[in-house]
């Protein structure tokens, strides 16, 4: 299944169609659960700020990075109890998440749990709106000892794309937010102020800027800038101009 949110903690799917209708407003929190070794187990709380019940959906995928690209598989290693529950209005509710497995943990796990909202088939008609609100959230299951982030970048020109591909040799997660790359004529690519993905333990994520303004890197090496779970980044990376 490949990963359908930029590895955001909240998104919002709205399916239009002609009129309009309330919706329940559900919100999952915290917004990442990280869990050191020995514990396996955490809890969501499922909250219902609408005035309408509203069946919620909790499933488990395991999050990979591979090639550059991010998805998400099925796993029995870690679930989610209850799966389905029907949350009154203005109610709360807990949902654990658990390792099942039995083996250790070996450096850092990385699962996604999606929260989906059910629409009401009995409440939809053709003058009303279908709304569905989805929820992923980041669950991080930690070994007792981890080799901290540690992102080596470069920047290639890949069928007319600027791809700045970041590789983490290390155990733990990095987080990225405000990323931005400056060539030496000074031109810039900006992926806006806001959390740009992950590139999790022992993985190489790829950041790609499919229209990049002309002759973007010919001048050799590529300034990048960003703030990451762990502080600033600065780094300089070559250029390869690629096809």
């Amino acid at each position: 299944m490949e990963l359908a949110l930029k590895c955001a903690a909240a998104t919002l799917f709205v399916c239009t169609a002609a009129g309009a209708a309330a919706a329940a407003q559900l919100r999952v929190e915290p917004v990442l659960l990280e869990l050191n070794a020995p514990a396996a187990a955490g809890t969501l709380t499922l909250r219902n700020d609408g005035d309408t019940e509203v069946g919620v959906q909790t499933r488990v995928y395991r999050w990979s990075q591979s090639d550059g690209r991010e998805s998400l598989d099925a796993t029995t290693d870690v679930a989610a109890s209850p799966p389905i529950v029907k949350l009154a209005p203005h109610a709360d509710y807990t949902v654990r998440v658990v390792r099942t497995s039995k083996q250790p943990v070996h450096g850092e796990e990385s699962y996604r749990v999606v929260v989906d909202q059910l629409p009401e088939a009995r409440r939809q008609t053709e003058d009303t709106v279908a709304i569905l609100i989805r929820q992923s959230i980041p669950v991080f299951f930690r070994a007792p000892e981890l080799r901290k982030a540690s992102v080596t970048w470069s920047i290639t020109r890949e069928r007319g794309a600027i791809v700045a591909r970041a590789t983490n040799s290390g155990d733990e997660r990095l987080r990225i937010a405000g990323l931005r790359l400056r060539d030496k004529a000074g031109s810039t690519i900006g992926f806006g102020n806001g959390l740009v993905g992950y590139v999790l333990g022992q993985s190489t994520m790829n950041f790609n800027v499919a229209k990049p303004p002309p002759g973007f890197g010919n001048g050799g090496q590529v300034e990048i800038t960003a703030i990451s779970n762990n502080g600033p980044i600065n780094a300089i990376a070559p250029f390869a101009g690629g096809r």
